[in-house]
């Protein structure tokens, strides 16, 4: 007599096993990714080989061509900079993002450029009514005949859709929030974004036709529902910005037919989205006056040089215990230069509050923005003001040693096009030395 399995249910993320339902695993920690293993796991018969006809046999991969798989350009520049050039016949990305960064009204712009070119473009809201749509259409100006739009949860009826239009694009907002009738679970579980990405992917693959699709983020950032999701379709997007700044920028995670080092920057304005193609002087606040505590690097987004300018404030206090408050900076960063340039450079501020800001909002999280760090540091401890052409990158060793960073050519390049024409790099090679170089008095 066959034994029972003891294993019932098993996580659909990792495989861990369980002979109870648990709602979460107990192996990758994630959340709704139990499920039951009622399908037997192994081999239970032989598999035959199916017999192939002549147009399904492998060939040589030089005898193929790849004009089917070529760009076509959305009409929005930065959007396209990110994809590799555009879009590509049967791709299916994924675009992500936090509530309210403006996800879908990208696309929808996205949407309306396609229109423009006389292509038929099917947009599936899953979350909003299509008078909703149309509200913000009207506000972004993208409202054209081609542009058919159809509210639906249901994947056969998306599908359905999809077979009645004959679209040449197709955007699902979102992909957590259509199901299945087939399955008994609710929309936006494992198994039935699984199902519902799987379903779209498939028919894009099928008709050489490109897919956009919006996907929920957790709270700590992540793409919501299984993993797997990532690894099926073709393009991943990370739409990020602040809630408290205009700015946005949209990154590749995953790009198969790209680069995933490039990014694209956006502007969020009253009328929809637009593009930034020189967001050079958006981080900076260059005023007539020289201000101690202030100085200028340049940070890489991806490719793209972009040049950010440091804050700092230091301030006396009483208190056994001084601030240490950081803004656009990582912490940890900070307090290790703090640390440096009291024991290398004999600048004492450990009873000091210590206040450190980008300008603009720009998240600094490169190590090449020490030096940068520690001059502005330097400045504010001495009410010494740095020259207003000096920019200045590289990262500091707890040695005191300035090390190169990546793309030192180019960040080079991209400060002295701004006018900064003196730049302090890793050919400082000591902190003290960089020191010297920015407060030295030009009339000795």
């Amino acid at each position: 007599m066959a034994t029972k399995s003891t294993n019932a249910y098993r996580c659909t993320e990792c495989g861990w096993q369980t002979a109870k339902w648990v709602g979460r695993c107990g192996e990758c920690q994630s959340w709704g990714t139990v499920v039951s293993a009622a399908e037997n796991e192994g081999i239970t018969r032989a598999v035959r080989a199916t017999v192939l006809d002549s147009a399904r046999i492998a060939r040589p991969i030089t005898e193929i061509s790849s004009d089917v798989a070529a760009h076509w350009a959305t009409g929005i520049g930065e959007f396209d900079r990110v994809l590799g050039g555009g879009l590509v016949p049967g791709a299916a990305i994924l675009l992500s993002g936090e509530p309210g960064v403006g996800k879908s009204t990208l696309l929808l712009e996205v949407a309306a450029k396609a229109a423009e070119e006389h292509l038929r473009v099917l947009y599936v809201s899953a979350e909003e009514s299509v008078s909703q749509v149309k509200l913000r259409a009207e506000r972004t100006h993208s409202l054209s005949p081609t542009l058919m739009l159809a509210a639906e949860t249901d994947l056969a009826t998306v599908l359905g859709q999809i077979d009645a239009v004959q679209p040449h694009l197709v955007i699902v907002d979102s992909v957590q929030t259509v199901s299945s009738a087939s399955l008994d679970s609710a929309a936006g579980s494992p198994t039935q974004v699984r199902e519902v990405a799987s379903s779209l992917i498939r028919v894009a693959k099928e008709r050489s036709l490109p897919v956009l699709l919006v996907g929920h983020v957790t709270k700590d950032g992540s793409i919501a529902g299984p993993r797997v999701l990532e690894h099926l379709v073709d393009v991943v997007c990370q739409f990020e910005g602040d809630r408290q700044t205009s700015l946005r920028f949209v990154r590749a995670l995953k790009n198969r037919f790209g680069p995933t080092d490039e990014v694209g920057c956006f502007e969020m304005t009253s009328d929809g989205i637009s593009e930034v193609p020189d967001p050079s002087g958006l981080f900076l606040s260059r005023g007539s006056d020289a201000v101690s505590g202030t100085c200028v690097t340049v940070a890489l987004e991806g490719r793209r040089a972009l040049p950010v300018e440091v804050q700092a404030l230091v301030v006396s206090t009483p208190s056994p215990n001084p601030r240490r408050v950081t803004n656009g900076v990582d912490s940890s960063r900070v307090a290790m230069i703090l640390a440096v340039l009291e024991r290398r450079a004999r600048i004492k501020l450990s009873e000091q509050d210590v206040y450190v800001s980008t300008v603009g909002g720009v998240k600094l999280t490169e190590p090449g923005a020490d030096l940068a760090i520690a001059l502005a540091l330097a400045s504010a401890a001495n009410d010494r003001p740095l020259p207003h052409d000096l920019a200045a990158f590289g990262e500091i060793s707890l040695a005191g040693e300035v090390r190169p960073v990546s793309s030192s050519r180019v960040r080079a390049s991209e400060a002295r096009r701004l006018g900064f024409t003196t730049i302090l790099d890793d050919e400082s090679r000591q902190l003290v030395r960089a020191l010297g170089r920015a407060f030295a008095d030009p009339a000795r």
